[in-house]
């Protein structure tokens, strides 16, 4: 097989790593593996496996002639079989599928507010849907609305995977003291919900001083991030609330942990969970999206109801008090996402159901 992943950016998201992570991992099993950046490159760049074919198109709007004909040619040249487009960027795909109609186009659905599907519509992407082989949902739910919203019923759910952790020789050093931090890797954005955090922050204060928290996540300079940077200047928590920004070693930051945390409002299967579990680190998070079917048992996580702040400080605070408690749970979690969240696992599915 000759397959090209293709993402509009390669800045620090979900979609993006997903689409390197499919790149990189089928570079070692098949033929042929490209990944091409159609709109901007970003941080994510470096983690691009030497295996791996990668193409930049610099595509400056929606229908870029230029970018289109760099990629047929692309296409072309490398005798691609099949052309797997993440998120918004199946709509070059489509245009390509009209040049070349016996390349396969695999759509894969990264959508992240999956408890608002009933409001989705995309018209464009229903219409270029004609044109999928098919489509990859990343979760249950977002394959109910596929089967439901789209002309395309050749629909698998494969879950977010992750590689062998990636990392790199950045120097990452976290503040506060050794021991105790609460890490939090997330962008900024308003379904993320940060706020919460750092308002169980400012109780955790209070009762263990000497504990940190770290919010690891490009910070999109809005009017959601200064909120967040005011509220921890007014509750005077500059010594207790760290932002980091984007950073591209995140598993130094990891290792440097000791709890994980995600306060979402909205998630699909987040990436972030699975390195939680890939580092062995004990997690708090909310019970949306897919969360509770990886945190299955208080054994493997403890999961609370979205946007509660009690026991969302009660979970955190239960964690920092028992220290062998937070060894076995992130045990536990790291044994989960070997056995099925692997690259391995997943890709096999992959690729069986690709040849189908």
């Amino acid at each position: 097989m000759r397959i090209v992943q293709i993402i509009d950016s390669l800045e620090a998201g979900g979609a993006e790593r997903m689409a390197i992570n499919y790149a990189n991992t089928l570079s070692k099993k098949i033929e042929f593996s490209g990944l091409i950046a159609t709109r901007k490159e970003g941080s994510l760049l470096e983690q691009i496996n030497k295996n791996v074919d990668y193409l930049f198109l610099g595509k400056k709007r929606k229908i870029d002639f230029k970018s289109i004909l760099l990629l047929r040619k692309y296409i072309k040249t490398n005798n691609i079989d099949c052309i797997h487009a993440h998120s918004s960027s199946f709509f070059i795909a489509a245009l390509i599928k009209i040049n070349f109609p016996k390349v396969k186009i695999i759509w894969h659905d990264h959508y992240g507010i999956s408890q608002d599907l009933l409001s989705r519509k995309n018209l464009t992407l229903k219409v270029a849907s004609i044109f999928f082989t098919g489509i990859i949902s990343v979760n249950s739910a977002l394959k109910d609305w596929a089967k439901r919203y789209l002309w395309c019923k050749n629909i698998i759910y494969l879950p977010n995977f992750i590689e062998n952790s990636f990392d790199t020789n950045d120097k990452v050093f976290l503040k506060g003291a050794d021991g105790k931090r609460i890490v939090c890797v997330a962008n900024l954005r308003p379904q993320k919900n940060h706020e919460l955090l750092i308002n169980v922050a400012n109780i955790i204060r209070n009762e263990f001083p000497d504990w940190s928290f770290h919010l690891i996540g490009k910070d999109f300079k809005d009017s959601y991030s200064d909120s967040l940077k005011k509220k921890v200047l007014d509750l005077k928590l500059t010594e207790t609330v760290f932002f980091y920004g984007t950073i591209n070693n995140v598993a130094a930051a990891l290792k440097q942990s000791q709890i994980a945390v995600l306060p979402s409002l909205s998630e699909g299967l987040p990436l972030a969970l699975l390195e939680y579990g890939q580092h062995k680190l004990p997690v708090v998070a909310t019970n949306v999206g897919e969360i509770s079917k990886i945190i299955s048992s208080e054994k493997i996580g403890l999961i609370v109801p979205s946007n509660d702040l009690n026991q969302f400080k009660e979970a955190i605070q239960k964690l920092i008090e028992n220290d062998i408690y937070r060894t076995l749970m992130g045990a536990e979690l790291s044994k989960v996402i070997k056995l099925n969240y692997s690259d391995e696992s997943v890709i096999e599915k992959y690729t069986e159901w690709l040849i189908l």
